[in-house]
């Protein structure tokens, strides 16, 4: 089955937050890290996952990005506390290789 996502993606300084939606996490997680596509990310160097949530319907996940994207910084930092206080890198450990 295909599951959706919303997540966050930061630099190494947490000081910049993109939220994102994508049907395929790790792949999109990639993109990000190894600069594929031109943008926001790539310009603010957002190679960092620090939030997710997963949605079985991409509708949902569509809706709870455009949810997330009208709240305030800190509702989102608080998603981010929420489920990672030190801001790690989730997706550390990950086989990202989609080459």
């Amino acid at each position: 089955m295909l599951q959706s996502a919303i997540y966050f993606m930061t630099n190494k300084t947490n000081n910049v937050l993109y939220i994102g939606v994508t049907s395929n996490l790790e792949k999109r997680v990639y993109q990000h890290k190894s600069k594929a596509y031109k943008g926001f990310t790539e310009k603010y160097n957002c190679n960092k996952l620090v939030y997710f949530e997963i949605f079985s319907d991409i509708n949902q996940a569509i809706s709870r990005e455009k949810q997330l994207k009208k709240g305030n910084r800190k509702r989102k930092n608080d998603l981010v506390n929420s489920m990672n206080p030190e801001w790690k890198d989730l997706s550390d450990g990950w086989l990202l290789n989609f080459t």
